[in-house]
């Protein structure tokens, strides 16, 4: 195995250029502050609904976690309260017309988690099944002989897996981008390297944001800032709890006659690229650095912590430093955090993407000889049930937020992007929303 770049971020990865409009618009009626995939997905059916829409972002399109990520597109192991997201946001993967002709690279591949990644995991595979056969999914387990045909060639014999053959995959450095595009050819103003530093509310409702360029009046204002999100409302005295965990990811050259299946192992896991290269990593080894907001959130974030055989590594590093220096308030007549910092760029973490490389060149020799082009990490938002927050503000009308995916973002971007366009708008929403709302975090349980 080689390694041709070990560089992060930036140099690591080939993200497919959006160009921001010059214009900064006087008013709109949304303002969509980040440009992840729910941010410009929200953007495009906030603009096919015929509302004026800006989408403000401090550094590039898809320049964080949306093109970090794996590329999965999966119905398997989400949690039920997601599962009616994903389905519509398959829906809208498998129908370029529906995401505005976006070219996002998606493509049906199933997904495969094999067993014997230990007797917790394997019990809990079908768990799931279980609990989800209600959604009427294809997903099912699969016997020995069934794995060994989806994965001919490997060096041993996994004793089944649960697979979705309806998941699939898209391509992170270009999925957002397009959707921008398409965004923008509806009508939406697409804002590149423009930080908002904050919100200015007249009777009480959201009136304007404040950029760095100047001021947008608006109607509605839609937080999707992903890892930031809890900095940016923590400015607007809105208590969000998230934190951020780090993952690691690796793409290789072109393998040819290589598995098309999307799977995950014991110690690994692949995504097999449109190029014919793959993304690889492992399901087992995001990093928590312990930052301040590590203690002030850690009640919320206990039952989390607990369940960490699912693979979360706690660990003391210079972000403590970083995040103790950081403003948690600022004027909005001063640059603001998000100016200091225009793209989060975690560097990989090099011993988890060595492992990762062992262990699928050991138990599947087709990718012994890989050539490893670039390394990456990426920062995720996490909240401590692991769900999403898509959802107004209580008390603060024309304000919504989208974020907290905890990892599971990409996937469901597109649905999450148009559920949150529902919401704004005003519109009936194809699911029931009530456990994405904010509310869950603030009041006791049962409340109404």
């Amino acid at each position: 195995m080689t390694v041709a770049a070990t560089a992060s971020g930036g140099a690591a990865l080939t993200l497919l250029p959006v160009r921001s409009d010059t214009a900064l618009p006087a008013r709109a009626d949304v303002v969509v502050i980040g440009g992840g995939i729910v941010g410009v997905s929200a953007a495009l059916f906030l603009a096919r609904k015929g509302m004026s829409v800006v989408l403000t972002e401090k550094g590039v399109i898809g320049g964080e976690q949306s093109s970090r990520n794996w590329g999965w597109c999966r119905m398997t192991l989400r949690d039920p309260a997601e599962i009616p997201l994903m389905q519509e946001s398959l829906r809208l993967w498998r129908d370029p017309g529906a995401l505005g002709d976006a070219d996002t690279g998606f493509r049906t591949t199933g997904i495969m988690y094999l067993k014997g990644r230990g007797a917790a995991e394997d019990q809990a595979q079908e768990a799931w099944l279980e609990r989800v056969r209600a959604f009427q999914l294809d997903s099912r387990m699969l016997s020995r002989a069934d794995v060994a045909r989806l994965l001919p060639g490997a060096a041993r014999s996994w004793p089944g897996a649960l697979y979705t053959p309806s998941d699939g995959g898209a391509e992170p450095e270009r999925a957002a981008s397009a959707i921008a595009e398409a965004a923008r050819r509806h009508g939406a103003t697409i804002l590149t390297g423009c930080a908002t530093r904050g919100i200015e509310r007249q009777g009480g409702r959201v009136s304007a944001v404040v950029t760095e360029r100047g001021p947008i009046a608006c109607q509605a204002v839609l937080v999707a800032a992903g890892a930031w999100s809890r900095l940016f409302c923590g400015n607007l005295g809105i208590d969000l709890p998230q934190l951020q965990v780090r993952a690691s990811v690796m793409r290789t050259a072109p393998l040819p006659g290589g598995p098309e299946v999307s799977t995950a192992g014991a110690g690994f896991g692949f995504r097999k690229r449109e190029d014919g290269g793959y993304i690889v990593s492992r399901t087992d080894a995001t990093i928590l650095d312990i930052v301040p907001d590590a203690f002030r959130l850690a009640r919320r974030f206990l039952p989390l912590l607990g369940q960490s055989g699912a693979g979360l590594r706690v660990r003391v590093g210079s972000r403590f430093v970083e995040e103790w220096r950081t403003p948690r308030t600022w004027p909005l007549d001063t640059p603001s955090p998000f100016e200091r910092v225009r793209v989060l760029d975690p560097p990989p973490a090099d011993a988890v993407l060595d492992s990762a490389a062992r262990a699928i060149a050991a138990d599947y020799p087709f990718f012994a000889n890989m050539r490893v082009l670039a390394r990456w990490g990426g920062s995720i938002d996490v909240t401590p049930d692991q769900l999403p927050v898509i959802s107004p503000v209580e008390g603060q009308p024309g304000l919504y937020l989208a974020t907290g995916f905890s990892g599971h973002g990409f996937g469901i971007g597109p649905g999450a992007g148009k559920l949150a366009a529902d919401l704004v708008a005003g519109d009936p929403t194809l699911i029931d929303a009530t456990a994405f709302r904010l509310s869950r975090f603030t009041k006791p349980p049962g409340a109404a």
